[in-house]
């Protein structure tokens, strides 16, 4: 009916409408309306979703180093604003104070060649018979051009009156009428393990430097032979982190096979262990076996998994930091999160400065006043973030409870000053697996991967050691592996 739409009827055709005729118009304008209004709130709810789903994409694109546990290698989009505090802006290059690098001169050359003027750069007087006036030295350090050295190893035989033919036993590692020597597989294992140089770039290496011909195939060998020499090594590292007084541990994922595993390391300052498994949860740390009978402190994040053991927990402030960060990011007008986080810094700061001192605990003087400062911000965040119904909070509302229900974790470190502050020690371990994939891509089978890493943990315990990494890949190769000293108790 023409009638229905308002905007074409004039008022004198409403006039001679009947009260029939009224009420269809105005119940079909009525219906118009409530249907319009339905799909204004359905429009109004997609915007509330979408609204939320622009500022989780927002927050996903704006995480980097600096705000979350992204690696730095991942600041792709958004770089991290670095934070000095006042007076440490550094310039680039060498800082005053740091130890240089200077080549020193030896009082015992290798070789010495003399060098003497032909004539007088004066008159032009040849100079045969003048008188000596002191010397010039300049010493060049350089290495000798390397060549495959060929031992051959004669076993002799020797026929007794009885009629035996006894032959002498070959030397360990002469397995083969002819093979490579210990010397030549310890560099094959550094370059893959500790270098991070692909295999088939390794052997290429190793023959355009000594001449050797080694295979692919070769190189890997010695890597899972390496692996097997270490048994007994990586075991007693274990025994060792879980008699050490404060432990670090994590997880991060890594590719093998194209799929996704888990890494768990365990470590302190002069241990590391690996541990490869399909699970990130409980099952892996129990087959890893340095928790469930660890009983000292143990730095580490918030993984869940890791509260079920009889430890001293410490939590991470790395991790807490990049949250706060995070936090002040996406709210911006907020201010608990610059304070909590300024006043987990100032607390860090004062405890590297008590334990520079040799102090065993941090002044009250010293932490007083950020102790209050970080407890305020808290509770202040819980004002501004109250619960809301159901399980699911917000990352805001979840931290601060963190923050106040873990309180004593989080700050064991201004009680204790042999608990780092940070787990980042175990994210330094964690590291050279990430660079060792990003370089040479994923290990093919897990039976590899856990041979490069058990490799890994023994080469990064013998540099924390400050012993040669050659020289105990080479002992390891020839049957006699450096093995870690054991503390005094």
């Amino acid at each position: 009916m023409a009638l229905v739409d308002r905007d074409h009827v004039d008022v004198s055709e409403w006039e001679r409408l009947s009260r029939e005729q009224l009420l269809t118009v105005i119940t079909a304008q009525t219906r118009v309306i409530e249907e319009q209004s339905v799909r204004i709130g359905e429009q109004a709810a997609r915007i509330d979703a979408l609204a939320v789903q622009v500022a989780e994409l927002t927050r996903r694109l704006g995480q980097n180093s600096g705000n979350s546990s992204l690696p730095p290698s991942a600041d792709r989009f958004v770089k991290p604003k670095r934070e000095r505090g006042k007076g440490s802006a550094r310039k680039p290059g060498k800082q005053p104070g740091a130890p240089g690098a200077t080549l020193e001169m030896v009082t015992d050359a290798d070789e010495v060649i003399d060098h003497m003027p032909q004539a007088c750069t004066g008159c032009g007087v040849g100079l045969e018979d003048a008188e000596d006036g002191g010397v010039v030295v300049r010493q060049v350090r350089d290495v000798p051009l390397t060549a495959v050295w060929v031992t051959e190893h004669r076993m002799h035989k020797r026929i007794c009156r009885c009629g035996c033919v006894s032959t002498a036993p070959a030397p360990g590692g002469v397995d083969a009428p002819v093979c490579y020597g210990p010397n030549l597989r310890a560099i094959a294992v550094y370059l893959v393990v500790f270098q991070h140089v692909p295999v088939e770039r390794t052997a290429q290496l190793i023959a355009e430097l000594t001449g050797a011909a080694p295979s692919t195939g070769w190189v890997s060998a010695q890597v899972a032979r390496t692996a097997d020499a270490l048994v007994e090594v990586e075991r007693l590292i274990k025994t060792l982190i879980t008699l050490a007084a404060v432990i670090g541990v994590d997880e991060t994922t890594v590719n093998i096979a194209g799929g996704k595993q888990w890494l768990h390391v365990a470590r302190t300052d002069l241990l590391t262990a690996y541990h490869l498994h399909a699970n990130r949860g409980r099952k892996a740390v129990q087959e890893f076996g340095i928790l469930p009978t660890y009983e000292g402190t143990i730095v580490r994040d918030a993984l869940s998994v890791y509260d079920i053991y009889p430890a001293r927990h410490a939590l991470c402030s790395a991790h807490l930091i990049r949250e706060l960060t995070a936090v002040a990011e996406h709210y911006p007008d907020a201010r608990w999160p610059t304070q909590a986080r300024t006043a987990l810094a100032a607390l860090i700061a004062a405890a590297h400065a008590a334990r520079e001192k040799g102090r065993r605990t941090i002044a009250r003087t010293q932490s007083a006043r950020p102790l209050s400062q970080f407890r305020q911000a808290v509770v202040l965040g819980l004002t501004e973030h109250p619960r809301v119904p159901g399980r699911k909070q917000s990352k805001a509302r979840n931290l601060l409870e963190r923050l106040r229900d873990r309180e004593e974790q989080i700050l064991r470190f201004t009680v204790d000053l042999d608990v780092p502050a940070t787990n980042n020690g175990s994210e330094r371990d964690l590291r050279p697996v990430k660079t060792q994939i990003k370089i040479s891509g994923c290990h093919r089978a897990a039976t590899g991967a856990t041979a490069w890493l058990r490799v890994r943990g023994y080469i990064s315990t013998v540099r924390k050691h400050g012993d040669d990494v050659l020289t105990a890949l080479r002992d390891a190769i020839i049957g006699n592996p450096w093995t870690p000293p054991i503390p005094d108790t």
